[in-house]
């Protein structure tokens, strides 16, 4: 997936009509909170402010939360399901090899710390032997492809999928990798924030290699060296920023080219060991690779040891002892604020969603999914896809020749909702109840060997990116598809008994934001069919360059916490998402009963002001400013203060909704506004 809509952790996107099985009885009858808002603001000054103000001020992130707020309490929600599920499947006793057996029995190793306890470090020690006893670089090389393949190692960033300029066949791609902070400025910057983080990466790995048997000085000695190890490996690495541009990561290469960039890496060895066979390659970064490779020359092999075990050692942590899964809950705090680790059983219902993702699935919407959940869904959907094509048709700004492509590629919009209709396969996955590690890495091979597999093949377009409880939703370029697992289909984005001005502000949005991602700076360079193509004249191209551009600019000039700037560009797509989304779902809305009725008020509000109400009380956030921090760096969602303050300010149905007079705070003349879709 190229791109997703919501947060760094839990995303969003939206629902229709999905009551739970299990609670059809509860009928909600308020869905706007009145008194989470500030009205002693006006509404054209900081609207985000007035719909949301007094509950950002009196509410308490938890504990064990980097952030609170209707994304937050959804996924929480979610998870205690999923718990249901699988404390189920634990206690059913089913026959070995069946869906509830794995994912009871995968549930039952991890919660066993007693267990895990008793074997402490006993499942590190025969790799950290193997990584000991290598005597040379094409060893070393070896055994870094051997781990790639159980996600046990860093340095070789991996995936397979449809090429991006010929989307009906599968390629594989390699990509930057080998650095345990978010982004490369962190190990060049010095603000203190950097410092602290740099500071924090050496007091972590010092205690793995502590916990993992060395003595202090010498764990300290090797946490230096990982340090300024990939200190020189950042300097190769592209920005966020400069990771969202398609072309600049768009290098195919025959294996022969990508060998000549790499010589050291050894790459006749490393494909043999990882099974990829393929005359041709997408090279993400090459820049990467190149400095790769001369490092591997450069540096001591006993460098690059110490890196082999520390990303082996780190990217098991959280499966291993208590000292293990605290350090790592220590490290990582630093970057998200959290104050105590979340219940254990967390941990677990997350893991086997992410390595048997499918099986959990099965079982999840078998019991909170309904078939007039998705019928509801399409319906809503295709309302928002007509809505959209006559956006398109009436632009100002567009030529009838670019016009007519952009509405193809709309009309042909693949759209997922709910659940896969091809179930994956995890025959080959065997589950034992007293292997917590042993689980996982079985669980992650399978993962290699079924994406690996799919080199050179045909495309499948039945396959989803996320599974069925997932709290996200996504816009895949090369598949041009909207996809909305079935985790997402619920309050508060929509609900069946609530009023349209609600739904349509809250999850019509939701879709068309979706909608929009085919179409924004990243998403417009792709054709109907997926190909990265440029299917623009080039006066269309150079009039929406012009409107992007100041969408980049009224974004840059967004701050918070101590002067922090949202970065524009790196936003830049998310942005028009927000903004052609909201834009999108009020036409829609414009189109029902209630939307036609201008002034019969519920709560005190009208009809609009419920649609804008509605769709700033979704994004009703509170992060830690740690978490704020990180993802000001390297999320390309802005902050929800200004998702919502951005779209409805350049909105005329905003302005008459709530009578903003032009001297407001926050008013953009017209011709200043943001529209580009």
């Amino acid at each position: 997936m190229k791109l997703k809509l919501g947060l760094p952790i839990i995303g969003v996107a939206l629902l229709m009509a999905c009551q739970n099985k299990s609670t059809e009885t509860d009928v909600r009858t308020v869905f706007l909170d009145k008194a989470g808002m500030d009205t002693t603001v006006n509404p054209g000054d900081n609207f985000y402010e007035y719909a949301n103000g007094k509950w950002m001020k009196n509410t308490i992130i938890p504990d064990d939360q980097s952030g609170w707020g209707s994304f937050y309490t959804l996924y929480e929600d979610n998870l205690k399901k999923l718990k249901g599920i699988v404390e189920d499947a634990e206690k059913s006793n089913s026959a070995k090899g069946s869906i509830q057996q794995k994912v009871g029995d995968y549930y039952a190793s991890g919660i066993d710390t007693a267990t895990i306890e008793k074997l402490g470090t006993e499942p590190l020690k025969p790799v950290l032997a193997k990584i000991d006893a290598l005597s040379n670089l094409p060893e070393l090389t070896t055994l870094l492809a051997q781990l790639a393949k159980t996600d046990e190692a860093g340095l070789l960033g991996l995936t397979v999928g449809a090429d991006e300029k010929n989307s009906v066949k599968n390629i594989a791609s390699f990509y930057q990798s080998g650095l345990s902070l978010p982004e490369k400025d962190y190990y060049f910057k010095t603000d203190s924030a950097s410092k602290a983080a740099r500071a924090g990466l050496i007091k972590y790995a010092t205690k793995l290699f502590t916990l993992s048997g060395l003595d202090t000085a010498t764990a300290a000695k090797n946490a230096a060296t990982i340090l300024k190890l990939e200190t020189e490996i950042a300097k190769s690495h592209l920005s966020p920023e400069a990771l969202r541009d398609p072309q600049k990561n768009y290098n195919k290469m025959s294996v022969g080219d990508f060998d000549k960039l790499a010589p050291q890496v050894n790459l006749s060895g490393i494909f043999a060991t990882m099974k990829v066979k393929t005359d041709s390659v997408n090279v993400g970064q090459p820049a990467y690779f190149k400095a790769l490779s001369t490092l591997l020359a450069s540096e001591l092999l006993d460098t690059w040891k110490t890196k082999l075990k520390f990303d082996y050692i780190a990217r098991n942590a959280s499966l291993l002892s208590k000292s293990f899964v605290n350090a790592k809950f220590e490290y990582t705090k630093m970057f998200n604020g959290q104050k105590k680790q979340p219940e254990r059983w967390k941990a677990m219902v997350n893991g086997i969603d992410a390595n048997l993702g499918d099986l959990l699935g099965q079982l999840y919407v078998e019991k909170y999914f309904t078939p007039e959940a998705k019928q509801r869904m399409d319906e809503l959907v295709n309302n928002l896809q007509k809505v959209f094509a006559t956006r398109i048709d009436k632009l100002d700004w567009m030529s009838a020749e670019t016009k007519a492509k952009a509405t193809e590629k709309l009309n042909i919009f693949l759209k997922k909702i709910g659940y896969t209709t091809k179930w994956k396969n995890f025959d080959d996955v065997t589950i034992n109840k007293g292997d917590y590690l042993g689980n996982a890495r079985a669980a992650r091979t399978h993962g290699y060997n079924e994406m690996i597999s799919k080199i050179g093949k045909p495309v499948d377009k039945t396959e989803w990116g996320m599974t069925p409880p997932t709290v996200n939703a996504y816009y895949n370029p090369t598949f041009n598809e909207i996809v909305f697992p079935a985790g997402i289909l619920q309050f508060p984005f929509f609900d069946a008994n609530a009023d349209d001005a609600i739904n349509y502000g809250a999850i019509g949005a939701v879709i068309g934001h979706e909608m929009t991602h085919g179409f924004d700076d990243q998403g417009r360079q792709y054709d109907a069919v997926g190909n990265m193509k440029d299917w623009w004249t080039k006066a269309d191209a150079d009039k929406f360059k012009a409107k992007t551009d100041k969408v980049v600019t009224l974004y840059n000039g967004f701050t918070l916490l101590d002067n922090q700037h949202v970065n524009g560009n790196l936003t830049l797509g998310e942005n028009l998402a927000d903004i052609g989304g909201l834009a999108i779902a009020y036409d829609a809305f414009k189109l029902t009963e209630q939307g036609k009725e201008a002034t019969k008020k519920i709560d005190g509000f009208t009809p609009n002001q419920r649609f804008f109400l509605s769709f700033a009380q979704v994004w009703r956030i509170k992060d830690r400013d740690e978490n704020m921090r990180v993802r000001i760096k390297t999320d390309p969602h802005s902050p929800e203060t200004f998702r919502v303050n951005g779209p409805v300010y350049s909105m005329e149905a905003f302005y008459k909704a709530f009578n903003i007079p032009k001297t407001a705070k926050m008013y953009i003349a017209p011709e200043n506004r943001l529209g580009v879709w």
